[in-house]
């Protein structure tokens, strides 16, 4: 059993921590007296290594500190300067943690010539002649890849992979057009038994189809089969609540309405 590993910490050192008004000095010099404000405390880094923080004023750094780190060689009495640099607080205004591109873009933010690429390594995608079998991804030869689909006439040079596929289906199912949607739990049916559902064809049949219904909104929408809307085709006005039947308009062609100019 390998022997466990202890953790040393360092011991603050006296002479480092009583050197307020050194680090002090260090960071007027670094960003001048009107920006540093009062003493906020010390971190011990290591051994004879020692971060006084101060307050900063410096407009557009609310919440930052100046962090100035001081050393000192054994039996030396005058600490060294290592650093000065500011370095945001617990309430300090920071720029949001960066994310890639691919991340961020929302289906929205596409419009008319606009072009979203693809990454190489895509888990939603496959080669049209590969079924998603990890063993044989040593195999996989791209620049063969249109040659052999073409050949199979399958005409794509790519198609959903099993992990796309998966991925598409929980994204629809726990979208606005699946069941759990507020307009769904309150609907009078499900699409399953909506004249206007267009069933699909494929592995998503079982759970998705179509709505062709062109006064709701989800026309025109993949729609789960257990979702469900007001304009479910089973519904229909009771006998009591029919419109009223007018007669038909009659045209009086024998007396004239005088028209009053101003």
């Amino acid at each position: 059993m390998p022997a466990a590993v202890r953790t040393v910490r360092a011991r603050p050192d006296a002479a480092l921590v009583s050197a307020v008004d050194d680090a002090r000095a260090a960071a007027v010099s670094a960003g001048g007296a009107e920006h540093v404000g009062e003493h906020q405390g010390h971190r011990v880094e290591g051994e004879r290594v020692v971060s006084h923080l101060f307050a900063s004023s410096r407009p557009g750094y609310r919440g930052w500190q100046w962090s100035v780190t001081l050393a000192r060689a054994p039996r030396q009495k005058v600490p060294t300067v290592d650093e000065v640099v500011l370095v945001p607080g617990a309430d300090a205004v920071v720029a949001p943690a960066w994310v890639p591109w691919s991340e961020r873009v929302r289906p929205d933010d596409v419009g008319p010539g606009d072009l979203v690429p693809i990454r190489v390594d895509d888990p939603r995608l496959v080669p049209a002649w590969l079924t998603g079998d990890p063993a044989t991804e040593a195999l996989r030869d791209d620049t063969a890849v249109r040659q052999v689909s073409d050949e199979l006439g399958l005409g794509r040079e790519q198609v959903l992979s099993l992990e796309g596929r998966d991925s598409a289906a929980e994204r629809w199912y726990d979208s606005d057009r699946g069941p759990a949607a507020p307009i769904a739990t309150t609907a009078p049916g499900r699409c399953i038994g909506c004249g206007f559902l267009v069933r699909l064809a494929g592995p998503l049949g079982p759970l998705f189809g179509v709505c062709a219904n062109a006064q709701v909104a989800d026309d025109g929408s993949v729609v789960s089969l257990d979702h469900g809307c007001g304009g479910h085709s089973d519904v229909r006005l009771p006998s009591n609540r029919q419109p009223e039947k007018l007669p038909d308009p009659v045209i009086d062609t024998m007396s004239h309405e005088p028209l009053v100019w101003d």
